[in-house]
């Protein structure tokens, strides 16, 4: 199963994201835009997991969102990779998520114990630099779509502050063309989840 672990924000924060949003989405076909009902932060893709590492998997995380409390976050810019010129990936930026040692937020060390988890369980994680962002759109082709336009407009943004405490291990699927309205896209469903709640000394899982 394909599995990658996130948070997931509330409805009002998404739904205010997608208001600021809205104005701009018929100005850009080049972009295949994201559902906001499938918006979510990525703390680990774990990409193919078997089914038999899960349990052992999911005793890894659990151990890890323990030892982190509760974390306010909200969404603010915007910004792209790998550049705004060459946009492949679009993305609103987050403010929040407390500091911690070494002047590294709580939520890059929480993503950091979740991927550390999950190796030790044998499963290769993406090992790119954890960046706290939400992707709003992909570049609908392999060229690289000038997006600065669109970054320069959502800079201003500031969302609402929300509390992210439940970490979600969740399992990503293809509907068919019969599925509904998401008209054969990619699903998402919650495998399991752990809430946020530092009942041990933080630090890396």
């Amino acid at each position: 199963m394909r599995l990658f672990v996130a948070l997931l924000p509330p409805r009002r924060a998404r739904d205010e994201l997608a208001r600021a949003l809205a104005p701009h989405r018929e100005g850009w076909p080049q972009l295949r835009w994201v559902d906001p009902e499938n918006w979510h932060l990525t703390l680990a893709f774990l990409g193919e997991v078997p089914e038999e590492a899960v349990p052992g998997l999911e005793l890894r995380l659990a151990r890890a969102a323990s030892r982190y409390a509760p974390m306010t976050l909200a969404f603010a810019g915007a910004g792209a990779f790998p550049s705004a010129r060459r946009c492949r990936v679009f993305w609103a930026g987050l403010r929040g998520g407390g500091e911690s040692y070494g002047g590294r937020p709580e939520i890059v060390r929480l993503a950091d114990s979740t991927a550390a988890g999950a190796r030790r369980e044998g499963i290769e994680v993406d090992d790119r630099r954890f960046k706290p962002h939400l992707t709003l759109a992909r570049a609908r082709t392999r060229g690289d779509v000038d997006a600065r336009p669109l970054v320069e407009a959502l800079e201003p943004f500031a969302g609402a502050e929300w509390e992210a405490e439940t970490v979600h291990l969740m399992r990503s699927s293809f509907g068919s063309p019969q599925a509904g309205p998401e008209r054969g896209g990619v699903r998402y469903e919650t495998v399991a989840e752990w809430p946020l709640v530092a009942r041990a000394p933080r630090g890396q899982g």
